[in-house]
């Protein structure tokens, strides 16, 4: 039986992670979290490396997915030094521990490594991050690749999925002016967005994972997303649509948003997985209707 560990297990990415790599019991998991631990989570905080030395060498996994991470913009940019601790110190000693253990590393990056000038944005194309969580994370992708060149860096898109609550995605949080019809909400019509459910994308990792424990020569980064392009008065749309409801209080905002600065367009090219025969998608409409469900 493999073993895998996943950081950031309580996250909406780490719980699909965590549940794709359950669901199948040729595999052994061990859930990471700190915040949100419990549920079986081993409570783990990532910037104390001792602590990780520890847990890795306990375990001895043979594969480790590394989603934790400090992801909003605008906490990144206010908080520099608390986010490279996370973003980057701790990511540099989880992949110097698995090129010591000969462990496969995958590490989740986002698209905002890009300036969403010239999309759609292969993964050897040159970074550009706009904003402070763009370089916290592409400073990331950078420690793991010079610290543990066999390890995967893997760029994803905005993320929604099954949410413990509607602000968990920034996708779904959305669907709280969607309901509040009795004032105008003004939705970023701007930004070009490629939203990708978090099923889809522990899918792609645990592909990954199989494909790379026959072929070592997957190594290097990856882009996953879905392929259709919103933005957010879309999406809010669609929405609404969904689950019919009136959308006229909807108002689209052509302006770029306020706060740290995001590109317009960070659009990532899928064909490189899509050539190892490696990808899943969810229609927008099909997985969005699923996790809201719930908070009608």
């Amino acid at each position: 039986m493999k073993k895998v560990l996943i950081t950031g297990a309580s996250g909406l990415l780490g719980r699909a992670i965590l549940k794709e790599f359950s669901n199948n019991a040729s595999w052994e998991v061990l859930g990471l979290a700190f915040s949100r631990s419990g549920n079986n989570l081993k409570k783990v905080d990532l910037t104390d490396e001792t602590a990780i030395k520890d847990t890795l060498n306990t375990f001895k996994p043979d594969v480790v997915v590394h989603s934790a991470a400090e992801r909003r913009p605008d906490i990144v940019q206010n908080k520099p030094g608390e986010t490279k601790k996370l973003n980057v110190g701790a990511t540099e000693v989880i992949a110097k521990l698995c090129g010591e253990l000969n462990t496969f590393l995958v590490y989740i990056s986002t698209d905002y490594v890009f300036d969403g000038t010239k999309p759609p944005y292969k993964p050897m194309d040159q970074p550009n991050p706009l904003n402070a969580y763009g370089q916290s994370k592409l400073d990331g992708e950078k420690v793991v690749l010079q610290c543990n060149p066999s390890a995967v860096v893997l760029r994803v898109p905005i993320l929604y999925g099954q949410i413990e609550f509607l602000s968990e995605s920034a996708v779904t949080i959305l669907f709280n002016a969607v309901k509040d019809s009795s004032k105008p909400g003004s939705m970023c019509h701007y930004q070009q967005r490629f939203p990708t459910h978090t099923q889809d994308v522990a899918a792609v990792i645990k592909q990954l994972a199989e494909k790379q424990s026959k072929d070592s020569s997957i190594k290097g980064t990856y882009h996953w997303s879905n392929n259709e392009q919103l933005t957010k008065f879309t999406m809010a749309v669609k929405m609404a649509e969904i689950f019919n409801l009136p959308h006229d209080h909807l108002q689209a905002n052509q302006n770029a948003p306020p706060g740290a600065p995001r590109p317009k367009n960070a659009q990532l090219d899928t064909s490189d997985l899509e050539a190892l025969g490696i990808g899943q998608r969810t229609p927008f409409q099909e997985g969005i209707k699923e996790a809201l469900s719930p908070y009608l």
